[in-house]
């Protein structure tokens, strides 16, 4: 699917019109805060695109894998304007990049950052490590901090956020760093981590956000009664497959709306509170236009 795709199939459904839509759905809509659009099929991604307003979702915010996932999440924005916030970055659960890779993608993504809400996909490879400890393999653990710095000076120079992939122990390594480069504006996407851990990036006034195994995973709602309501979004992390009542569906922004409902329940909110509670802080953290 080339640029000059026509966007003639969204017409009945641009972002200008949640107003009206408003008028059927007085609610805060929803905005998902973190999915891998690239990793979708054309034809899904159209047919996603055209049902976010039926399902009151605003828009989404796309992060990158690497430079050819970047130039995809480009692509898409270009194609969505205003259904889709890109962010650009290096997934760290991958392969180390070279020097001449790394430069390649800070290069591009330097002179693209204005188009940028985030730096991101960035962080430390958890589950890289503990794959690669299960074969006798020892993980570069330098290379990956390196890389990860590197994103985050990028970040700080434009004050930019960033999206970060960092778990249990990885998280206090991060907040280390987001500390040295004076980073107030992240963003840990599907968290999970230590009390001690979560007291921290709590203090700091880093955000989090809930994916729908909210609804089923004991140890992420427990997560989502402690954490400040003021610093929490909802996600999906698509294509990634859920269990419990989402088992067999393709992941899909609308199950935004599953995060919200549950979160509500935890905090003891009613719906629309929690719904107008993610949805302003979204807006606020990646400064898009309500």
């Amino acid at each position: 699917m080339s640029d000059s795709y026509s966007l003639s199939p969204l017409q009945l459904h641009r972002p200008d019109n949640y107003a009206k839509q408003a008028l059927v759905h007085p609610q805060a809509p929803l905005i998902d805060s973190h999915i891998h659009l690239d990793q979708y099929e054309d034809d899904e991604i159209q047919q996603m695109m055209q049902s976010l307003p039926d399902h009151q979702v605003k828009s989404v915010v796309a992060v990158s894998m690497n430079m050819d996932s970047c130039q995809r999440i480009q692509q898409l924005a270009r194609r969505y304007p205003g259904f889709v916030h890109p962010a650009y970055g290096y997934h760290p659960e991958q392969p180390l990049p070279d020097d001449q890779q790394t430069l390649k993608l800070l290069e591009w993504l330097g002179a693209r950052i204005g188009s940028a809400v985030a730096v991101g996909e960035i962080g430390l490879p958890y589950y890289r490590r503990q794959e690669l400890a299960q074969h006798g393999e020892a993980l570069d653990e330098d290379g990956y901090i390196s890389l990860l710095e590197q994103y985050l000076q990028l970040a700080a120079r434009h004050d930019k956020p960033v999206v970060l992939h960092a778990v249990y122990e990885d998280a206090d390594t991060v907040c280390q760093l987001l500390e040295q480069y004076r980073i107030q504006r992240a963003h840990f996407h599907w968290f999970k981590g230590s009390e001690d851990t979560i007291k921290r990036m709590a203090r700091r006034g880093y955000h989090i956000s809930f994916t729908p195994d909210i609804v089923y995973e004991p140890e992420i709602r427990r997560l989502a009664a402690l954490y400040p309501r003021e610093l929490v979004m909802a996600e999906t992390d698509g294509p990634w497959p859920f269990e419990g009542p989402f088992a067999g569906q393709s992941t899909h922004p609308r199950m935004t709306a599953d995060v919200c409902r549950t979160w509500a329940e935890i905090q003891g909110l009613s719906e629309r509170e929690a719904r107008q509670i993610l949805y302003t802080n979204t807006c606020a953290f990646y400064r898009i236009n309500q």
